[in-house]
């Protein structure tokens, strides 16, 4: 049976590719979001993007109970919301935080993440390659 991986980005990871590569990346997300579905095809990915808050809390409320595993990179929601926080602490599935950067190595206020408290793991610091990876390890994952 194919399990259904959500990814969630926040404010400003639309512009991936385009927004300060050097931290983030060279390539838009549409065309790694291809990549990954042809690299996981054990794994149904939907994608959502929103630099609203609310859009993103909205979106976890749905998937928590049509997914079997999110990656989540909030962006710099992380260091804010403790409202996305508790939508994540409300759900009976992995959650995997990613951070393209290397946030601990960044301004001081990227140090505090709410949103590290209540996954399950987070990758930081490896680029886009964070997706692949947590991508890898929920679609691996035994949902039994």
């Amino acid at each position: 049976m194919q399990k259904s991986i959500g990814i969630l980005n926040g404010p400003n990871l639309n512009l991936t590719g385009e927004r300060e590569p050097h931290f983030y990346g060279y390539h838009p997300i549409e065309l790694l979001l291809q990549e990954w579905k042809n690299n996981f095809p054990n794994c149904h990915i939907e994608y959502f993007q929103s630099n609203w808050e609310g859009a993103l809390i909205d979106k976890l409320h749905d998937w928590r109970k049509t997914k079997q595993g999110i990656v989540i990179n909030a962006g710099a929601l992380s260091h804010t919301s403790i409202a996305i926080a508790d939508a994540i602490r409300a759900m009976d599935l992995p959650v995997i935080q990613v951070h393209i950067s290397n946030t601990y190595a960044r301004e001081p206020f990227r140090k505090n993440d709410y949103i590290a408290e209540v996954v399950m793991g987070q990758i930081t610091g490896l680029g886009v390659e964070g997706y692949a990876l947590a991508l890898d390890f929920l679609c691996k994952k035994s949902t039994d």
